[in-house]
């Protein structure tokens, strides 16, 4: 057609899901890159988890199984868990918190496009309470041997190889009377922030963009998001900057760049509304920001989205956009 109306054919769930697997590839490439193979290891595991346990339940269900399973939903999902959970985290705990996010977060809810809340972010929340010291083990920069990796995944023990997050680093350094400048000429800190992470964040701001370009997400929640987290970081900084770290540390820390586009991007437990999409992101990364800094958990954007989820009906009810034809209330 070369005169309007223009009418968009609608993607279907399987394009969208296809989009967002390619959309983390180039931080996938990194990961392999800073921290070895085991995350390509995490990554066919969850998968194959998530597949099962989405192909049980729709069979218990008496769904279509061929069709549902194909649209990659559920692969999308264990992607996400498998790069929120440490690269040798056992495989038990991994096929777990992916079989709850499928079958508990997402099935007991009605499916895909029913649950209310982020399934990758419940199931992280609730390994890192059950299992907190498996799931605060994570190996070093540039330690990238595959077969050690395995090792661990299936078993091996832990202690010898495993080093803190720089969230963790700085939070313990920060409760034993230390400053921000000291902790962070320790180790596991690079440039910005943690050493390897920064890189593992480029590719994720790379995927964001792709989704972006091919109008797979808005721009109204990852810029909310990242625009929240800077300004309180900010406001925090300027205040004692020898307690908490600047803005550019918590953007390019933890999972801020993963969250902004790709978590709270989520158009099923997320808000719907474009200014329903600012409020809920930036509620986000206030609640994790203050996690951060003053709760238990070093990073805690999980906590965060779980807990603005539960405000979703609430936000989309008081920012629809008046209908046409009627006054705003």
């Amino acid at each position: 057609m070369l005169s309007s109306p223009f009418v968009r054919k609608p993607a279907s769930v399987q394009q969208v899901m296809l989009t967002v697997l390619v959309a983390l590839l180039p931080a996938v490439a990194l990961y392999v890159w800073q921290f070895g193979p085991g995350i390509v290891a995490n990554l066919l595991i969850a998968s194959i988890a998530a597949v099962a346990g989405e192909a049980f339940v729709l069979w218990l269900r008496g769904k279509p199984v061929a069709i549902y399973v194909t649209d990659l939903s559920a692969v999308v999902t264990g992607w996400l868990i498998a790069l929120t959970f440490p690269t040798i985290i056992p495989a038990w705990i991994l096929v777990l918190a992916t079989l709850l996010a499928i079958i508990a977060v997402k099935h007991l809810y009605g499916g895909l496009g029913q649950n209310p809340f982020n399934p990758a972010m419940a199931a992280f929340c609730l390994m890192i309470v059950a299992y907190p010291s498996a799931m605060s083990q994570w190996p070093p920069a540039g330690w990238t041997d595959l077969g050690t990796h395995l090792h661990l995944i299936f078993g091996g023990s832990l202690d010898a190889v495993t080093g803190a997050t720089p969230l963790d680093a700085l939070r313990t350094g920060l409760r034993g009377s230390a400053t921000v400048h000291s902790v962070r000429t320790g180790e596991a800190f690079g440039l910005f922030g943690g050493r390897g992470w920064e890189w593992i964040g480029i590719g994720y701001v790379l995927g964001g963009l792709f989704m972006l370009w091919r109008r797979v997400i808005t721009w109204h929640l990852p810029t909310a998001f990242l625009v929240a987290m800077a300004i309180i970081a900010a406001l925090f900084w300027g205040y004692d900057p020898a307690r908490f770290a600047s803005p550019l540390f918590h953007l390019a820390s933890g999972g801020t760049l993963l969250a902004a586009f790709f978590i709270v991007t989520d158009p099923v437990s997320g808000a719907t509304t474009p200014r329903g999409k600012l409020i809920f992101a930036t509620g986000v990364a206030v609640l994790a920001y203050l996690i951060r800094n003053f709760g238990a958990y070093p990073d805690g954007i999980a906590f965060a989205v779980l807990l603005m989820n539960v405000c979703v009906p609430l936000i989309d009810m008081k920012t629809q956009p008046p209908v046409f034809g009627h006054k705003g209330q």
